[in-house]
């Protein structure tokens, strides 16, 4: 396996400074889920007693798999389908890599379709929230819904669809240092501070406190219940975006220097950061507007808030700025998720990155478009086959295909200090195990995270 042909496209464009990669790789992980998944659990779960067992997942993930995807990356150099031949090539069996290597690409790109429908969704509740047709809908459940239900129906938001697409594609065209780097120094930091603006303002209310008696109540009872371990597990594996495709990419377009272990880390403090921001913001405006949160997905973002911060003094303006925050938290995401398919057209047919960022891109739109009234069956699909699968072939190349000493010598670059052993065999055996139980429970449950 040649990687020549892909040095010269590193050493002209990567991430140029630690944190640059590591804001692109947290706004990687922060999406939807951090959003309107992860307070509902919190919720459903009993605050502390769920969030114990994930914290506990989030390091053991952070530990084996983000760092494994990110050190398969910058060794081979290249996207899912180059770096899975080059692990599988040192077997004599090639092909068989490169095959498998289209599933997390595949995966990457449905993904990023339905994230762009999302997209549309929000910049369109965005525009609702600025000029104060959200406000004027007070408490109408029934004209909330209906509004949500129009917005999300076949063919309905196809302009808001193509203001998405378009955005993504501007910013990624201007490559990796001065397009995704550039944006996301720009939009985690705004997003963190919306966020924790959002939880302080929220804070103020006295009623707020019912909220926060929740999420800190510990209840050892309910650790034995073995649902809420699944779902800590599943909420845990999703959230750091470990799908065997965007992290293998950025890691591609890392420096031989970078502590990839210590990247890891500090990805893993913040994508958790910015959940725990999230359920301090939404867990506490729900308990001030007397509501249950027992729903999650969209219905909980663009339904269940609205009819929430429209009970609460100022409640306008915090609309606009929560969608906005989410907002951000979109475009990081749909950016790290275009990437790999952009950079396999990049690698395999020599198109400049402005085409290949508009190829892609705009099949990206387009496919939105199509798949506006399906939006949440394309996304479970996806989400509970196709990504732990990616993570899974991932891990197996890494730990199970490649050389030992090339693997370990790959994670300790840029290090001071090499990785304690317990590294290879935690990888190797716990944690390509919990990928395939992902995989296995998520059919089993119907999604886990």
């Amino acid at each position: 396996m040649n990687t020549n042909n892909n040095e010269k496209l590193n050493t002209n464009d990567g991430f140029t400074s630690k944190l640059g990669f590591t804001l692109a790789s947290i706004g990687s992980a922060v999406g939807m889920g951090n959003i309107w998944r992860f307070p509902v659990m919190v919720s459903l779960f009993g605050g502390m007693s769920f969030l114990l067992p994930y914290f506990l997942f989030v390091i053991l993930i952070a530990s084996t798999g983000a760092i494994e995807e990110f050190a398969l990356g910058r060794l081979t150099g290249f996207g899912p389908v180059h770096a899975f031949s080059f692990a599988t090539a040192q077997r004599g069996k090639e092909k068989i890599g490169r095959k498998l290597g289209f599933i997390p690409v595949l995966g990457s790109l449905a993904l990023a379709i339905g994230y762009t429908a999302v997209m549309g969704w929000i910049f369109r509740y965005n525009f609702l929230a600025i000029n104060g047709s959200l406000s004027s809908f007070a408490n109408d459940f029934s004209l909330i819904g209906a509004t949500f239900e129009q917005t999300a129906s076949t063919f309905a938001n196809n302009f808001w669809i193509i203001v998405a697409g378009i955005s993504s594609m501007i910013i990624m065209s201007f490559g990796i240092a001065r397009g995704i780097e550039r944006a996301n120094k720009f939009l985690m930091p705004l997003l963190f501070i919306l966020l924790l603006g959002l939880a302080i303002y929220i804070g103020t209310n006295p009623a707020a406190s019912k909220g926060y008696k929740y999420i800190f109540n510990l209840n050892f009872s309910k650790l034995a219940d073995i649902k809420l371990w699944v779902f800590a597990f599943g909420q845990a594996f999703f959230s750091l975006s470990i799908a065997g495709n965007g992290s293998v990419i950025y890691g591609s377009y890392l420096p031989k220097n970078e502590d990839i272990p210590s990247s890891a880390k500090n990805i893993a403090f913040f994508d958790t950061l910015a959940a725990l921001l999230a359920a301090f913001v939404i867990i506490p405006a729900m308990a001030i507007g007397n509501a249950d949160l027992n729903e999650g997905g969209p219905g909980l973002m663009f339904i269940y808030l609205v009819n929430v911060f429209n009970k609460i003094e100022g409640g306008n303006i915090l609309m606009i700025i929560f969608y906005l925050a989410i907002l951000f938290a979109g475009f990081s995401s749909i950016i790290n998720l275009y990437e790999a398919p952009v950079a396999y057209i990049q690698e395999n047919f020599g198109c400049s990155r402005k085409m290949s960022a508009f190829l892609i891109n705009a099949f990206g739109i387009v496919a939105a478009i199509f798949i506006q009234g399906i939006v949440g069956s394309w996304m479970d699909f996806v989400s509970i086959i196709i990504a732990p699968l990616g993570a899974l072939l991932a891990g197996i190349m890494f730990f199970w295909i490649l050389d030992k000493k090339l693997a370990i010598n790959e994670v300790n670059k840029g290090r001071k200090k090499p990785l304690g052993n317990w590294f290879y065999p935690l990888g190797k055996y716990l944690y390509c195990a919990l990928s395939f139980l992902a995989l296995v429970l998520g059919i089993i449950f119907g999604g886990i995270g």
